[in-house]
């Protein structure tokens, strides 16, 4: 079982989802394969990093909608055993972060990547459009911190990002974390464990009656 999950890393639905669906795999008796596929709430450029919630304000329009919001996702992200700081999170445009992972996926370090870049935004308010933030963080996981910023500097990873978006359009993705198994079933949200273990369980039976005897 493959499963594709299109993500945002400044999603903290997608940090969440990203946990509970590992946590659910280490016990699934099926066997699945993760692939992290990228995707953007908002691709709008963040010329001045700006503290999510004054982002998030303006988006919205509404304070008290906005701190309602973020109480709630805090109080669930938490309970999770993540963690997570709106008090130092910024806002940044993530398309260089996400050519950043598909850079160490190339070095077969994508999870790892991934997983660095989540922790440094939701707890330690780093910038993740920044070429310089990004490039620290790919030397803390062992890669090559000039070359990720040489290579920042550059298009490279872009065709990947760009065709990752396009297939979530293809694919009518609007909201994530958004999970593809097989390239036949979609399961949408950061689901409770037991949901998404039974929902894994059952493509697992359909996909046994379905493959030829």
């Amino acid at each position: 079982m493959n499963i594709e999950i299109w993500y945002d890393l400044v999603c903290p639905w997608c940090y969440l989802g990203k946990r509970r669906l590992e946590a659910v795999l280490l016990g699934f008796a099926g066997g699945a394969s993760m692939t992290f596929r990228a995707y953007q709430l908002d691709p709008a450029p963040v010329p001045v990093p700006v503290p999510i919630w004054q982002a998030m304000t303006v988006k919205v329009g509404n304070p008290r909608q906005v701190d309602q919001m973020i109480a709630h996702v805090t109080e669930i992200v938490r309970g999770e055993g993540l963690a997570l700081d709106y008090e130092r999170a910024v806002a940044a445009n993530t398309f260089d972060a996400h050519r950043l992972v598909a850079w160490a996926a190339a070095q077969e370090l994508q999870l790892n990547m991934i997983e660095t870049l989540q922790h440094a935004h939701f707890a330690q308010g780093a910038d993740l459009g920044s070429h310089a933030v990004l490039a620290q963080l790919a030397g803390s996981i062992g890669l090559d911190a000039r070359a990720a910023f040489a290579y920042l500097a550059t298009p490279a990873g872009t065709d990947a990002v760009n065709a990752d978006l396009a297939e979530a359009r293809e694919l009518g993705i609007t909201s994530v974390p958004t999970y593809v198994v097989d390239r036949r079933f979609v399961i949408q949200g950061a689901q409770e464990p037991a949901a998404l273990t039974s929902a894994l369980e059952e493509i697992a039976r359909r996909e046994a009656v379905d493959s030829p005897r």
